[in-house]
């Protein structure tokens, strides 16, 4: 499979847990769905037509992620008023931000129908450019886009790797993790409708190493390959 890795990072990123609506909680890592919406943001597809690339890419794109800072949440109050009156009595409502959030993320292409927007997404990385700002889940959240390899995925192998991205709960074996370092628990979601919904059977539970630290895991991986070497990823 074509595969390319870019660096994803920013002051603040907000990637909402919809099951916290009164105080909103954030995934530690940058979603699946949150990065489709970033490479619609990147190529300027209107809203309306991303409605139905959502489907097609979740299902067309795989994607992985590797922590490049720790993890670090912080919470932050806003008080919420109406448009119609502003300077009236709000509600504070909390929200949950990650702090200086900084991914290696992989994409690598899974059905050649979505070949056009891989390779556009691709050569707007390499050239640094966007049509819309890209953002960390929120708008209030810039992100920072930087090219880092262009390579191939590999067919899918099974047996014992080491990573330090995500692998998945129940489906990878962690194998001897000894150390002071923490060791991530999230559930994230992999689809999203033509409608802007996440369907609750395509979420994914998965386990993560903490910067800068890495795991070794049996199970199913597939290995990329670039000028900068092999790396053995977990791809979802």
């Amino acid at each position: 499979m074509k595969g390319f890795q870019l660096i994803i990072e920013g002051n603040w990123g907000h990637f909402k847990k919809p099951e916290t609506n009164n105080n909103p909680l954030s995934h530690d890592l940058i979603t699946k769905t949150a990065l489709i919406g970033l490479i619609g943001a990147v190529l300027g597809i209107e809203r309306e037509d991303m409605k139905r690339e959502f489907p097609q890419l979740s299902e067309d794109l795989l994607y992985g992620v590797r922590l490049l800072s720790p993890v670090k949440k912080i919470s932050w109050g806003f008080t919420s008023r109406t448009a119609i009156n502003p300077t009236a009595d709000g509600t504070p409502k909390y929200f949950e931000f990650l702090k200086d959030p900084k991914f290696l993320v992989s994409i690598a292409l899974n059905n050649e129908r979505s070949i056009s927007i891989f390779d556009e997404f691709q050569l707007s990385i390499k050239e640094e450019k966007a049509v819309y700002p890209p953002v960390l889940g929120w708008h209030n959240c810039p992100a920072d886009l930087k090219w880092e390899s262009e390579g191939d995925f590999s067919a899918m192998e099974n047996g014992m790797f080491e990573t330090k991205g995500f692998v998945l709960s129940g489906e990878h074996s962690p194998k001897d993790i000894i150390g002071g370092f923490r060791v991530g628990f999230d559930r994230i979601p992999t689809y999203q409708t033509d409608d802007f919904w996440n369907l609750p059977e395509k979420y994914k539970n998965v386990i993560y190493p903490d910067y800068p630290h890495s795991i070794q895991v049996e199970g199913v991986y597939f290995e990329y390959h670039s000028s900068k070497g092999t790396e053995k990823w977990c791809l979802i």
